[in-house]
């Protein structure tokens, strides 16, 4: 029996009031079960960022409910949303996000420094970064500063960031947005093997090629889901009658 990890039900957010007032999200529900690769698609404006801030539990809805690996997210406060997103929540972001005074190690046990449930020492903290950075493929560049690593290592040090807290989801956005079609490739063949393994990863991205690797696209248009299909290359048509293409 499949599990739901994530659960949205009639998501709305609305920015602003009156007549300025912008609906991001008018009525969102979808589900994505346990071990699921998933791509958002959609056009600029279409409430895809919105919707990925809502479920990286950065941003809260105007209404609807977000239960998130069992637990209703929808309403908690600032402290508790962070609290969820360290325990829960792997992050991989276009741009990395590395701090760049740091070493790769430093960079990825960062999480784990605000992780108050493992309580791990420091030493135990460090090996845990060396064996995420292991784990893609980094392990001879733990010292290294993300000014001496290369944009595809860098984004590796990110993606090993966001799993050394195993978390439940990894959420990327963009994962590819800032590599050459070389280091995007060996990223997406990171993911996949991520995948293979059973982590559940939700991507947005705007370009069709990417989104083809995930199981399942969730394409959204004005702030709603106009298609929302298991197989990728089913939701071409879907994308090349948008005008002007998603981005």
């Amino acid at each position: 029996m499949t599990e739901h990890l994530i659960e949205t039900t009639d998501l709305t957010k609305i920015y602003g009031a009156g007549d300025i007032a912008v609906h991001a999200l008018r009525g969102v529900s979808a589900a994505v079960e346990k071990g699921e690769f998933v791509a958002i698609m959609g056009p600029s404006g279409s409430g895809k960022s919105t919707l990925m801030n809502i479920l990286g539990c950065l941003d809260r809805p105007t209404g609807g409910a977000y239960v998130l690996d069992g637990e209703d997210v929808s309403r908690l406060s600032k402290n508790e949303l962070a609290s969820v997103r360290n325990r829960k929540i792997g992050f991989v972001f276009q741009s990395y996000n590395l701090l760049p005074r740091l070493t790769a190690a430093k960079n990825v046990l960062l999480p784990l420094l605000y992780n108050g449930h493992d309580r791990l020492s420091d030493g135990e903290c460090y090996e845990r970064a060396i064996a995420a950075l292991e784990s893609v493929g980094l392990g001879d560049r733990v010292h290294h500063r993300p000014n001496e690593l290369s944009g595809g290592q860098q984004q590796r040090v990110a993606i090993a960031r966001a799993l050394v807290n195993n978390p439940s989801i990894i959420l990327a956005d963009e994962p590819t947005g800032n590599l050459d079609t070389r280091s995007g490739e060996d990223i997406m063949d990171l993911l996949h093997q991520l995948h293979d393994q059973g982590t559940t990863i939700v991507m947005v991205t705007h370009e069709l090629g990417i989104a083809e690797h995930a199981e399942r696209v969730i394409y959204l248009q004005d702030g709603r889901i106009v298609s929302d299909r298991l197989h990728a290359r089913s939701i071409a048509d879907m994308h090349n009658a948008d005008n002007g293409g998603a981005k």
